[in-house]
């Protein structure tokens, strides 16, 4: 078979793992004539979003698509009928390197099927990026999938090499991974992200402390950054609560940078313990949104999905769902209320950051919202401002909730 139609196969095969952000890791760059690559933005093959807004490429490809392990919602597991390919460790390092010099590519995600042994495996996909660093002095983004139940020494020799290192958590509850994966353990994926996050630590530690001290001697480096997992949504009967309570665990207890959300896509000969079609792709993009909320807006899970219901709404967005549940708390003062207090839809981080700056030297108006980037339909029910407030019957009437939902549309034939 040639590297052409591996490409294909391999290339096809890795689009399922969503979790291939390049944001996070150490500036480098070949400025300086050694070496070759950088991690500075640029455009080709796999697109994939920073969190501060940036466009990343990467070269997304699995090392095989032969696998031992016979995971129901894969369509790489060992029983699925789909051509099977295995690149050569030469041949991911010259692709890369070639689509790099084309500056089609950026960096490399590269994960694999497990064949043989997973030390076997996980040693095939650390050559990759030995050679990569060492032989061809690659300074570009490397983000290595690591295999849970592999040798602790080859772990550590991923985090030298890598940017980041994952392993898939793959669904939210113990008792659908033993129904659905029963050849993974959740106990050793859990275990191996413990000791990910303690070698992070470490070389944080070194990092702190040699930024205090003159010393020539460079610490241990390791996956700069950080770890990060995946979760399949819709492919057990886990609701939005669980999903975001599983997430906030993981955050807590290994410093994860992202937890990404992959909607579940049916595969075919399908097993009859999974669903008959995906969940609507809405509900991947609310995941995503009440996860933000977690991580950067200090909400808890159990404001954020509404108890009674355990999904987050379809309909609208999960910070303008909590307003909606407690408008008790607006009209929010926005000249005078706390950055904790600003919890307003249709206010980002950044737009709290400009109100703040602003209302030191001057009251803000509605004219003002505009150039602060704050959508006016979305905030303006909420706030008061120094020449607006709203409507008492506009904020507790129930008309409320159905003037931010999406208008009703005429279903067509489809052809």
């Amino acid at each position: 078979m040639d590297v052409q139609r591996k490409l294909e196969i391999l290339a096809d095969a890795a689009k399922y793992d969503a979790s291939c952000a390049s944001s996070g890791t150490e500036k480098r760059d070949s400025s300086d004539g050694k070496g070759l690559g950088s991690t500075v933005s640029g455009m080709g093959i796999c697109h994939s979003y920073a969190p501060d807004g940036r466009c990343i490429s990467l070269l997304k490809v699995l090392l095989t698509n032969a696998c031992n392990y016979d995971c129901l919602y894969c369509v790489n597991r060992t029983s699925s009928n789909v051509p099977r390919a295995r690149f050569t460790v030469d041949e991911v390092v010259k692709l890369t390197i070639d689509f790099y010099r084309r500056n089609y590519i950026e960096g490399l995600f590269l994960s694999s099927g497990i064949i043989r042994s997973a030390d076997y495996t996980m040693e095939q996909v650390v050559s990759v990026a030995r050679k990569l660093r060492e032989e061809h002095h690659f300074r570009g983004y490397i983000h290595l999938k690591t295999i849970p139940e592999a040798d602790d020494a080859l772990i550590t020799e991923a985090g030298r090499y890598a940017d980041r290192l994952s392993i898939n958590i793959e669904v939210p509850e113990e008792a659908s991974l033993a129904k659905l994966a029963p050849e993974k353990d959740v106990r050793a994926i859990r275990r191996t992200m413990g000791r990910l996050r303690l070698k992070l630590d470490d070389a944080q530690d070194n990092n702190n402390n040699n930024n205090k001290t003159v010393t020539k001697a460079k610490p241990p480096r390791f996956a700069p950054a950080g770890q990060s997992t995946q979760m399949i949504i819709g492919a057990d009967a886990a609701d939005d609560k669980t999903i975001l309570h599983t997430s906030a665990n993981l955050y807590g207890s290994y410093k994860l940078k992202r937890v990404y959300y992959s909607a579940f896509s049916p595969i075919p000969d399908a097993s009859r313990a999974l669903p008959l079609s995906a969940p609507p792709l809405v509900r991947e993009h609310r995941l995503y949104q009440a996860d933000w909320l977690m991580r950067f807006y200090g909400f808890d899970v159990g404001e954020i999905v509404d108890e009674s219901a355990g999904m987050l709404s379809l309909d609208i967005d999960p910070k303008l769902a909590w307003a909606l549940r407690h408008r008790d708390r607006f009209p929010l003062d926005v000249n005078r209320a706390s950055r904790e207090d600003l919890r307003v839809p249709g206010f980002g981080r950044k737009a709290v950051d400009r109100i703040i700056a602003t209302r030191r030297v001057t009251s803000i108006r509605a004219a003002d919202l505009a150039r602060l980037h704050i959508p006016r339909n979305k905030a303006l029910p909420f706030i008061v401002l120094s020449d607006h407030r709203p409507s008492p019957h506009l904020l507790d009437g129930a008309r409320l909730a159905e003037r931010f939902r999406p208008k009703a549309t005429q279903l067509g034939f489809g052809f």
